[in-house]
């Protein structure tokens, strides 16, 4: 999905209509980025590896109100919630979480100051501010974070 991925998709939707209800179709269960899913509204959580079954369930139990979660994640969330570790928050805005995807898919900050409707020199700002948040020095490190928490496919 160019300039947005899932979960900012999902936030994107909930403000234009908090009434829809979301299932996220995706390849990611690691816990970490279900969580993030379902914070910004995900109502059904399916992994691509499972049966076509399984999204049509989602898609009905989220339809009647409920949550669903593949098989193949509920026990990492379960696991997760229950785990004493705290929480992690995303300390990134926005916009910094769309620059972060733009420069994992390899584009220049000039190409992301286009897409983004906002000046070289914005789009590097934001680039940077982003870089110092999440403690990152280099553009590979960036990308295996954008890779990591689900942001582009490797």
């Amino acid at each position: 999905m160019p300039l947005l991925n899932g979960i900012d998709a999902t936030r994107e939707l909930a403000i234009a209509s908090p009434r829809t209800r979301v299932v996220l179709l995706t390849r990611f269960a690691d816990s970490l980025y279900v969580m993030g899913a379902l914070r910004a509204g995900v109502r059904g959580y399916v992994l691509k590896t499972e049966a076509v079954a399984d999204l049509c369930r989602a898609i009905r139990e989220v339809a009647a109100g409920r949550i669903y979660l593949s098989p193949g994640v509920s026990a990492a969330v379960v696991d997760r919630c229950l785990s004493p570790a705290t929480e992690e928050v995303d300390p990134l805005t926005r916009r910094e979480r769309q620059v972060l995807q733009l420069v994992a898919e390899g584009r220049t900050t000039k190409e992301i100051g286009v897409l983004l409707g906002v000046s070289a020199k914005t789009a590097e700002s934001h680039r940077t501010a982003l870089m110092a948040k999440l403690d990152l020095h280099d553009t590979a490190s960036v990308v295996r974070y954008a890779i990591r928490h689900g942001l582009v496919q490797p």
